[in-house]
């Protein structure tokens, strides 16, 4: 049995507490939270996001509860630390997680800085711990279907895509346009959709963003192009946060292959649909599930890659520390409105 105790309750603290609740061998023995004594005590009311349950009361009395990271650490119940601390904290805590011995799930961003982020790649390799970063997206069912069309190859070769992910201004967040704290849409929201397309089609060889920006240099709204060798791969993502608070969250893609296109948009309500070359539509039928539900296969894949010591394909920190150089490098280009190198 691995058992985990969580670090910093928030609501990626609360949804990731909800998953582990669903997958055999892996149990939550404990938190930390330093800056909110009343959810360290069950009061877990106040938590809300931008999709999934809202927080409620919690019986405490089951878990060790620590107010410092460092107590927490000391604890030999726990194997492995899941840190849902702000992304500015996320490379300290880990560092010090890994170098106690114990293994680290760790929530998306990696980091904010990519040069943090090598170090806790670094710092992972040396003690011999698995280090996975909490990037979800390819375990949402629509994702894994078009990973799964690529490596079938099933309508012939993968063309590009356009991916999509926009949200209200998340005003409940008080510190998201500090680009030292949280790191705004690029960071937060659109890296999730950097982190896939890396994943997805490699690493281009350069981008080329155009964005309004909010305080100077925090992109807020901003479209990019991902430049790669093959000049007939077309990839396109666009993200950010609108003033209109109507606006729900949310994201959607259309992906082109030789014989197919795949679409999904969440916004003007359309499910994934196929549109084969001979001019038919499929809208083939997704596993069913709660919001929690790809966190659950998330999560089953960390048990898996810490049980097993193998890397995780999609979960490993390299992977995710390029994910963050594109997102930066995206950064650059809208402040320079100049194509950068990657």
């Amino acid at each position: 049995m691995l058992k985990v105790g969580i670090v910093g309750i928030g609501f990626m603290g609360m949804i990731h507490y909800l998953a582990y609740q669903n997958i055999p061998g892996v149990k939550v023995v404990a938190f930390c939270e330093k800056f909110n004594e009343a959810r360290l005590k069950g009061d877990w009311t106040t938590i809300k996001g931008n999709f999934g349950p809202q927080g409620t009361m919690m019986d405490m009395s089951q878990f060790a509860c620590y107010s410092e990271l460092d107590d927490l650490l000391a604890d030999p119940n726990v194997d492995m630390v899941d840190i849902c601390l702000p992304p500015n904290q996320h490379a300290e805590a880990t560092v010090k997680a890994l170098k106690s011995g114990k293994h680290v799930f760790c929530e998306k961003p990696i980091s904010l800085d990519p040069a943090e982020g090598e170090i806790m790649a670094k710092t992972a390799a040396e003690t011999g711990k698995m280090l996975n970063i909490g990037h979800v997206l390819p375990f949402f069912p629509a994702y894994e279907y078009l990973v799964e069309a690529k490596k079938s190859e099933r309508w012939g070769k993968l063309l590009g895509g356009s991916f999509s992910r926009v949200t209200a201004d998340p005003k409940w967040l008080v510190h998201y346009w500090d680009m030292n704290i949280c790191g705004g849409p690029m960071l937060d929201l659109h890296i999730h959709d950097a982190h896939f397309i890396r994943y997805f089609f490699g690493m281009p060889k350069a981008v080329h963003s155009v964005g309004r920006c909010r305080n100077g240099n925090v992109p807020e709204y901003f479209t990019s192009a991902f430049l790669y060798d093959d000049p007939n791969l077309v990839v396109t993502a666009t993200s950010g946060a609108i003033m209109q608070s109507g606006r729900p969250f949310t994201f959607g893609f259309e992906v082109h292959f030789e014989k197919a296109t795949v679409l999904l948009d969440l916004f003007a309500n359309v499910p994934l649909t196929i549109l084969h070359e001979d001019g038919s539509v499929e809208k083939p039928e997704l596993p069913a599930g709660s919001d929690t539900l790809p966190f659950e296969l998330e999560i089953a894949e960390v048990v898996k890659s810490v049980e097993s010591g193998q890397k995780s394909e999609k979960l490993d920190g390299s992977l995710a520390s390029e994910a963050l150089i594109l997102c930066h490098k995206q950064i650059e280009s809208i402040v320079t409105r100049k194509q950068i190198e990657i």
